[in-house]
C-alpha cells in the first residue's frame, strides 16, 4: 500500500481498480441485477471518471489501509467469475465484446504502471531492496553499433489506426500528414551517450534547455537521470534488481522531455515528431524487448523502433482531425488529458509485448521520470 509520490499507486490499488472498471463499464450495464460487491468500492478505486461520481483523492490512494489485500483478491475472484458467467452467456454480443476487450487492455496497461510504481517505491526505499534477481549476464554487454541515421523523403503519408484489431479511440481516426524529408536514428541513446552529454555540462548549460525544463531542472535539482547515484567509483542506477554500475551500452531510461530535448539539442539534432516516428516504425508487427522477457529493465542498444524505453516525440498529445471522444464515462478514457501532455512511442520494457502497436500513442506531462522513457533522435534530411 506505499505511495512514494502522487504519481505513483499502490500495488493494491491496481489490483482494485482494474476490478472496478470491469465492474463499472461492463457488469453494472450489461448483466442484469448485478449488484456491487461493495458499493463503498466505487468511491475507493475510480481513477478519474467524473461521470461515475467522486472518488479518493490521487495522492491518498497509500492511506487505503483497508480494504485488506486478502479482500481486495476476493473482489477479483468475484468480478472475475461474473464476467466469466456474462461472457459464457452474451459473449457474441459486439458491444459488450468490445467493452471486454477495452477491460482488457486497460489491465495491460496496468500491469506496466504496476511495475513502474513497485520500481519507484522501492528506488525510494533507503536500503534499496530488489524486487527480483538480476538476471544472468545484466550489466554485461557488447558495445553496441554506432547509430545510424535512416533518411526518409516525407511527402503526403498516412498515420493512425485502421481497420481489424484493437486500437484505442486516440489511434484514429487514419489520416494523411505532410511531412518534409527527415532523418531518424535507428536505435535508441545509450548511457554512455548520456554521460557524455552530462560530462560535457548538459545540466549547466541553459542554452540546451527549454524556459519549462531549465525551471524544472533548478526546481528539482535535476543532474542525471531517475535512479541514478553518483559513487566514489563512478555512475551507479537502482534497477528492479537493486543497485549496480551503471553499463554504459544499455539504453538509457527515466529521462523526462526536458532532459530529451536538452540532450537532442547537445546533439544538434532534435526530437522526432511522432508521425516520423510512426512512418519511419512501417507497419511490421513489433518486436523487442518487453516485460515479457521479466528482466523489467533496459537491455544494451539495438536498431528497432520498440521495447526497451518509451521514447519521446517532440509533438503534444492532442486530437487527431476529425476524432471524437465515444459517448458516456467511458470517453473519459483518453480524450479529456489533451493537454499539458507530450506523445511518446514504441513501448518499453515493462510493456507486456501483445498491447504495443505502430498507432499506440502513450502520453506523459514533459517533467515525468518514473516511466521507462528514453530518447531517439532525428533531423531535418
Amino acid at each position: 500500500m506505499v505511495q512514494s509520490m502522487p504519481d505513483v499507486s499502490p500495488t493494491k490499488w491496481h489490483l482494485a481498480h482494474t476490478s472496478w472498471f470491469f465492474e463499472t463499464f461492463v457488469l453494472g450495464p450489461h448483466e442484469p441485477g448485478y449488484r456491487p460487491f461493495d458499493a463503498r468500492f466505487a468511491f475507493l478505486f475510480n481513477s478519474y471518471y467524473e461521470g461515475i461520481g467522486p472518488r479518493i483523492a490521487r495522492d491518498a490512494r497509500g492511506l487505503l489501509s483497508r480494504p485488506s489485500l486478502a479482500d481486495v483478491a476476493h473482489y477479483r475472484r468475484h468480478v472475475d467469475e461474473a464476467v466469466g458467467r456474462l461472457l459464457e452467456r452474451r459473449g457474441d454480443q459486439p458491444a459488450l465484446a468490445t467493452l471486454i476487450e477495452l477491460g482488457l487492455q486497460h489491465e495491460q496497461q496496468h500491469q506496466e504502471l504496476l511495475l513502474t510504481d513497485i520500481k519507484h517505491v522501492l528506488g525510494s526505499n533507503p536500503l534499496r531492496p530488489a524486487y527480483g534477481a538480476a538476471p544472468a549476464g545484466e550489466g554485461r554487454s557488447q558495445p553496441p553499433p554506432e547509430p545510424q541515421m535512416l533518411r526518409h523523403d516525407g511527402g503526403l503519408v498516412w498515420i493512425g489506426h485502421e481497420g481489424p484489431g484493437f486500437a484505442f479511440d486516440n489511434e484514429g481516426p487514419r489520416h494523411r500528414v505532410f511531412l518534409r524529408p527527415f532523418a531518424i536514428a535507428d536505435r535508441p541513446v545509450t548511457c554512455g551517450e548520456y554521460l557524455r552529454f552530462m560530462r560535457d555540462g548538459g545540466y549547466d548549460r541553459p542554452e540546451l534547455w527549454l524556459s519549462d525544463g531549465w525551471h524544472e531542472r533548478e526546481r528539482q535539482t535535476w543532474r542525471c537521470p531517475l535512479y541514478w547515484e553518483p559513487h566514489d567509483e563512478g555512475w551507479h542506477l537502482f534497477t528492479s534488481s537493486g543497485l549496480r554500475p551503471v553499463n554504459e551500452e544499455e539504453v538509457v531510461a527515466h529521462i523526462s522531455y526536458y532532459e530529451a530535448d536538452a540532450f537532442a539539442r547537445w546533439k544538434g539534432m532534435r526530437l522526432p515528431t511522432e508521425a516520423e516516428w510512426e512512418h519511419a516504425a512501417g507497419g511490421a508487427p513489433p518486436a523487442g524487448h518487453f516485460a515479457d522477457a521479466g528482466t523489467f529493465h533496459p537491455g544494451p542498444a539495438r536498431p528497432g523502433f520498440y521495447g526497451d524505453v518509451w521514447q519521446w516525440t517532440q509533438s503534444p498529445y492532442v486530437a487527431y482531425p476529425g476524432y471524437r471522444a465515444p459517448a458516456g464515462a467511458i470517453g473519459e478514457y483518453n480524450g479529456k488529458f489533451m493537454s499539458n501532455q507530450m506523445v511518446l512511442r514504441g513501448g518499453s520494457c515493462f510493456t507486456p509485448a501483445g498491447h504495443i502497436r505502430t498507432t499506440y500513442r502513450n502520453f506523459f506531462p514533459p517533467a515525468a521520470r518514473w516511466q521507462a522513457s528514453g530518447i531517439r533522435l532525428a533531423c531535418d534530411a
